[in-house]
């Protein structure tokens, strides 16, 4: 190595250096008009709450409140009178007993703290008529934008489901209307699922791997038809593969090719797709298949994840994970295919349309864990 090349090294180092900083101060900035934002709503839904609670104000005062507004400041967006009902739902939801509960039993706070500060020394407004103290905004909302917390008050059911989301489009960075999709294509039972097609080896390997990996992904936006063929559906997720990634996982999964060869023995082996896991620091092989699963699948992955290993996986990367990607799968048949099987394997269902079911409510006390564990 010369000593321009070792110099070069040094001075990269302190550019990047210096790009943290402003990498760090931007998020900083950010994060704090954000914070500044919910706040404004948060105190607006309060106020009107409250005089709706004391049956001061009814649906004509409410319009009313929308209209003086618009004209005090024609310019100023975002507080109609559909805002405005949000503000109060958004204060109503997030400042009742069950959420104070819900975020003690799970302990919260202990991610927020990590992740967000409270809003420094704002001061609270007098009311002209009568004193009316404000309170402070729930430090976990946060980590999400208002337009954010919009879809999920108006899309989500349940407390825990609305938690779930806050938390998973922040660990994500999701925009809007990624975290939109998430909501109707419910990531959150598929995210929480206990019951995923995972092997021993990769519950073992990536004790993680539950909340990064999906067990279920909808694949509507490639239209195939009912019956289509393992090139038909290769060929669309290659054409949308973006969207692709959106649904397996934002940020986590990044793209190295697809027909990727490897070599076994004298014969050269293609895999549908080839991505790194960031999160988990590995390669991931994708086989698709346009049929129920077989128990021959597991093997022909163990013989694909093998040669990656040897071959060309890097000394500081952890062993290959397998993904078989198929339309349906018996779980009984994937449990005993997968159970003795080496490799960090796991069996994943693609839906062409999404399929209405029940989503069951999870604990997300594992999740927030696993959370924990992921930003100390």
């Amino acid at each position: 190595m010369t000593e321009n090349t070792l110099i070069s090294a040094q001075i990269e180092q302190e550019f990047a250096y210096v790009d943290s900083i402003i990498t760090a101060h931007t998020n900083a900035a950010v994060a704090k008009v954000n914070a500044e934002a919910l706040q404004t709503y948060w105190e607006v839904g309060e106020y009107i709450s409250h005089h709706i609670k004391e049956s001061a104000w009814g649906d004509k005062v409410v319009s009313e409140l929308a209209d003086y507004l618009k004209r005090q400041n024609p310019k100023r967006r975002g507080y109609g009178k559909r805002s405005l009902y949000n503000m109060v739902k958004l204060y109503e939801t997030y400042s009742s007993s069950d959420y104070a509960l819900l975020t003690e039993q799970l302990k919260i706070s202990e991610f927020v703290q990590s992740q967000t500060a409270q809003i420094a020394s704002r001061p609270f407004v007098q009311s002209p008529i009568a004193q009316f103290h404000s309170t402070q905004v729930p430090a976990l909302l946060c980590l999400a934008t208002y337009t954010s917390h919009v879809e999920i008050l108006n899309r989500c059911k349940s407390l825990e489901e609305k938690l779930f989301y806050i938390l998973y489009s922040a660990d994500q960075h999701l925009k809007v209307e990624e975290l939109r999709r998430c909501i109707v294509n419910q990531t959150y039972a598929s995210v929480m699922s206990k019951e995923k097609m995972m092997s021993p080896s990769m519950l073992k390997q990536y004790p993680g791997a539950e909340y990064m990996l999906k067990d279920q992904v909808l694949l509507d936006f490639l239209h195939l038809k009912e019956k289509h063929t393992e090139p038909q559906l290769h060929a669309s997720l290659l054409e949308n593969m973006k969207r692709f990634i959106l649904e397996l996982g934002k940020g986590d999964f990044l793209y190295i090719d697809q027909e990727y060869t490897v070599q076994v023995g004298n014969k050269r082996k293609r895999i549908d797709l080839v991505f790194y896991h960031r999160g988990l620091q590995c390669l991931v092989a994708v086989e698709l298949k346009a049929v129920d699963f077989e128990a021959e699948f597991v093997s022909k992955m163990d013989m694909y994840l093998e040669a990656l290993d040897r071959d060309y996986k890097k000394p500081n990367e952890n062993p290959s994970v397998g993904i078989i990607l198929c339309p349906s799968a018996d779980k009984a048949e994937v449990e005993y295919s997968i159970n003795r099987t080496m490799s960090p394997t796991m069996v994943a269902e693609y839906r062409r349309i999404l399929l209405p079911r029940e989503v069951m409510k999870k604990s997300l006390a594992e999740y927030c864990e696993y959370l924990k564990g992921q930003y100390k």
